[in-house]
């Protein structure tokens, strides 16, 4: 007789490999994240413009908006719109690479070292550029363990980490809420080494989270497929 559903759940196999998806996970999750801290702090440091977040860009826009500076409020739409474009493209992106990491971070790869290259004074589209790629790493990792995780976002992160913390104080004793600092930590520093880079690099320290995002992606390859099937959006 086939053991039953809820008995291979709780197997010692089971639960370790669950143990060990959900670390690797994490891993993937903190490396992501201190490349969207570190894209976002050369981007805004170079152009004074958010490239991942798009809550201050929000209130930037609205700020415009009521100040009546069509120019700036023209700028700001279009990064939030760009922002949307490569969320979408990074799920296209993600299907047709078999949702697998490596053809989503090599893409987002190319996208980072465009911008770090681009040769003319008008940095506006390496902005753009840069702005697709933080909206396609949004693909790369959506959920570890039935725990969601932002990759460009933290504020989230930090709400449910606010919450079980409440919850904890409480005296409940629910799991998961502690990793939600991991993407915090992690776009921390990421932010910190790309504010260090752009100061002696310019723009052109896009290069260095091109060459991180490539590096994520070929170690991604040793992930299995069935555990990058359930990090990634459906």
């Amino acid at each position: 007789m086939l053991p039953s559903l809820s008995t291979e759940r709780a197997s010692p196999g089971h639960l370790h490999a669950r143990k060990w998806r959900g670390r690797i996970g994490l891993s993937l999750v903190a490396g992501l994240s201190v490349l969207a801290g570190m894209t976002d702090a050369i981007g805004f440091m170079a152009s004074g413009d958010f490239v991942s977040f798009m809550s201050g860009n929000t209130t930037r826009l609205a700020v415009a908006i009521s100040d009546g500076d069509m120019g700036l409020t023209l700028r700001l739409l279009i990064l939030v719109a760009t922002f949307i474009l490569g969320n979408a493209l990074g799920i296209v992106v993600s299907r047709l690479g078999g949702r697998r990491a490596l053809p989503l971070l090599l893409c987002i790869a190319m996208l980072l070292c465009g911008a770090a290259a681009w040769p003319y004074d008008d940095q506006l589209p390496a902005l753009l550029a840069a702005i697709i790629a933080m909206g396609m790493l949004n693909a790369a990792v959506e959920e570890v363990n039935g725990l969601p995780v932002g990759l460009t976002y933290v504020t989230g992160a930090l709400s449910r980490f606010g919450r079980g913390l409440g919850r904890w104080m409480l005296g409940e004793r629910r799991s998961g809420w502690r990793v939600q600092l991991i993407p915090w930590t992690g776009m921390f520093a990421g932010a910190v080494l790309g504010a260090l880079l752009e100061h002696h690099l310019g723009l052109k320290a896009l290069f260095v989270s091109g060459l991180l995002a490539g590096g994520i992606g070929v170690l991604s390859l040793m992930i299995p497929r069935r555990w990058q099937l359930g990090y990634m959006p459906r």
